[in-house]
């Protein structure tokens, strides 16, 4: 499945890991924000989020550990969207 289909599943979570400032300046309609320092402390609830989870940052740099650390500790279905900017273009035109 591509990355521009699992942005757009009717399912996705989309988490912007970048930080809450960052987030305020701009960020893509329908995500949640939640800053890379704080992944860590709830695994839970990635857990229990609806998939497939895209997580997206500034460049994709945080979002690619992330995804690594979810996929280390057992969560399915996570993906690195890479930079915001991509995923809100994707989003926003429905681009599949």
């Amino acid at each position: 499945m591509s990355l521009a289909t699992l942005i757009n599943h009717p399912e996705a979570t989309l988490v912007d890991v970048r930080e809450s400032w960052e987030f305020s300046m701009g960020n893509v309609e329908g995500s949640i924000n939640i800053p890379l320092g704080q992944v860590f402390a709830r695994i839970g609830e990635f857990r229990n989020m609806p998939k497939p989870l895209v997580l997206f940052c500034v460049s994709g740099n945080r979002s690619g550990m992330a995804e690594a650390f979810l996929k280390a500790q057992g969560v399915t279905d996570v993906h690195n969207g890479g930079a915001w900017q991509d995923v809100a273009y994707y989003r926003s035109k429905k681009v599949a």
